[in-house]
């Protein structure tokens, strides 16, 4: 049995392991410029981002306790994560994420596509939310079919929904 999915464009995602630790920490670390705006000491700073990072990984597995985790590899290079968590009336991407020097290459909408293969076969909607501040996101999500389930203050709550799904709402 192959322990990884072929996402097209030389992409692969793979469960991650803890052998992977090291890259997530890195990965979310990337993510955390907001925080190092902050005035402040970079120790200080430095452990703030530490403890976000821990406070993340425990609300995810109280939160979305059938979630799973991925390595997204380009070349057999982690360049990104993501999280879905799965149940019986939805897949939730929970998270995805990219080092900088991966973003902005149409890794993301692979990744995506390939997540959306995945909710076709399973007959589900695929859900996600997504900051309002992170309009290209919000782009390519409309691009790929998702609609606005609806808005807040601070997120857009978005849903793709299979061929056969999307006639049934209809």
């Amino acid at each position: 049995m192959q322990s990884s999915i072929p996402i097209p464009d030389g992409l692969n995602i793979r469960p991650a392991g803890q052998q992977d630790k090291g890259f997530l920490e890195r990965l979310y670390n990337s993510t955390r410029e907001d925080l190092r705006l902050l005035n402040a000491q970079p120790d200080f700073i430095e452990a703030l981002v530490d403890m976000q990072f821990q406070a993340q990984q425990q609300d995810y597995g109280e939160r979305f306790p059938n979630a799973m985790y991925f390595i997204i590899e380009k070349h057999t290079e982690a360049v990104g994560r993501a999280t879905l968590n799965f149940n019986e009336v939805e897949i939730r991407i929970v998270d995805i994420a990219f080092l900088p020097e991966a973003r902005g290459n149409g890794f993301g909408q692979a990744i995506i596509q390939s997540f959306q293969a995945c909710a076709k076969q399973s007959a589900l909607p695929l859900g996600l939310t997504v900051s309002n501040i992170n309009q290209m996101a919000i782009r390519v999500y409309l691009k790929l079919g998702f609609q606005i389930d609806s808005k807040d203050q601070l997120h857009t709550y978005m849903s793709w929904y299979p061929q056969i799904l999307s006639q049934i709402r209809t």
